[in-house]
């Protein structure tokens, strides 16, 4: 069966250039174009939908407004927010992620951005993985590929995720607040004007300190650095401490910043005192930079798949066997304080809650 969009803009244009994307790929179909957040909902009434690409601004109902009405009409629904890159519409977007959208898609400030192959690629990899998750069920795996975490305490905690990421991260911060005794590094997949707005969510919701990085900043216990929308953020040991790089180079994984650059160099300059934790997100960037900090001595830990929004970034740590914990994400900030108040040689449980063989 085919991936359903409703695809919601007040711009007639915008509606007929995201639809064109769409129904060029085998297996989408648009079952409706509406111009504002009222008429998606009459839609959605009447006619089954898998995914909205909802807009932000549009008159009459507005996304925002409509967000929740849609989520209480079929909660099976996984809604796209999308809007320009600005600071103002980023904002939007975040509360919108606050209120249950699961992922956004930042639109080109031109029409013909819209068509071009970056954005293509990422709009239709976006719908083709919410589907995905949609109908998997989790998959048995063996609790006993999980690895003893590191005996020596954490001198940094590093985070990567994606799709569903943001949301992740508000209850991730929460339960770290009070708590965290490192330097906290984030990369989240977003463009630019986006970073610097969830960080300041961030700092709002745990009361940390949380900023995006500044290339040759020092490493503070107990404050949160964000990854800059178009930079890949990497870690130094220098004579003052940890300091951070942004680097300038190209896309990995089609990702800038990308996880994996952040976690090989925090295991080149901290070896065996880098915690990790991979949670939802689409594709497997963080990968290769969780096995070099596992290869290193290091501990890291994954959301389950229950609670992912997309089980990519996560499952492929944990499929690979590179695990200490793999856990529902309300459980996951516990888990990272009790690592990082374990004394050097202090044993940690490995945990992988298993209900009849499966994840719960």
């Amino acid at each position: 069966m085919p991936a359903r969009v409703l695809v919601c803009d007040d711009s007639a244009v915008v509606r007929a250039a995201l639809s064109r994307v769409l129904e060029a790929e085998h297996g989408i179909q648009v079952v409706a174009r509406v111009a504002n957040g009222r008429q998606a909902i009459e839609a959605v009434r009447r006619t089954a939908v898998d995914i909205v690409l909802l807009d932000i601004e549009m008159p009459l109902m507005d996304g925002l407004t409509a967000l929740p009405l849609l989520l209480a009409s079929d909660p099976r629904l996984r809604v796209i927010m999308a809007s320009t890159s600005t600071t103002r519409m980023a904002d939007a977007t975040m509360r919108a992620l606050q209120l249950g959208a699961a992922d956004y898609i930042a639109k080109p400030s031109a029409l013909v951005g819209l068509g071009n192959e970056a954005f293509r690629r990422e709009l239709l990899s976006k719908v083709r993985g919410l589907v995905r998750t949609a109908e998997s069920m989790p998959r048995a795996l063996s609790a006993r590929r999980l690895r003893p975490a590191s005996g020596k305490r954490p001198e940094l905690l590093a985070v990567g995720c994606s799709t569903g990421g943001p949301q992740a991260l508000f209850t991730l911060v929460q339960g770290l607040a009070g708590g965290l005794s490192v330097p906290m590094l984030v990369t989240q997949h977003m463009p630019p004007a986006f970073t610097i707005t969830l960080a300041a969510h961030l700092e709002r919701l745990s009361g940390l300190p949380c900023a995006e990085a500044v290339d040759g900043e020092t490493l503070i216990p107990g404050s949160i650095l964000i990854a800059p929308g178009d930079r890949h953020l990497t870690v130094e040991a220098g004579s003052a401490g940890l300091c951070v790089r942004l680097l300038n180079g190209p896309a990995v994984n089609y990702c800038c910043p990308a996880v994996d650059p952040m976690l090989e160099s925090a295991a080149a300059a901290c070896g065996d005192r880098v915690l990790v934790a991979i949670l939802t997100g689409m594709g497997h960037d963080g990968l290769a930079g969780t096995r070099r900090v596992v290869e290193a001595g290091g501990t890291a830990i994954a959301q389950d798949e229950a609670t992912s929004v997309v089980w990519g970034m996560p499952g492929a740590v944990v499929q690979a066997g590179l695990c200490h914990a793999v856990l529902p994400l309300p459980e996951i900030a516990p888990k990272l304080l009790a690592l990082l108040d374990t004394a050097a040689g202090g044993a940690v449980r490995n945990e992988w809650p298993l209900r009849d063989g499966r994840l719960p």
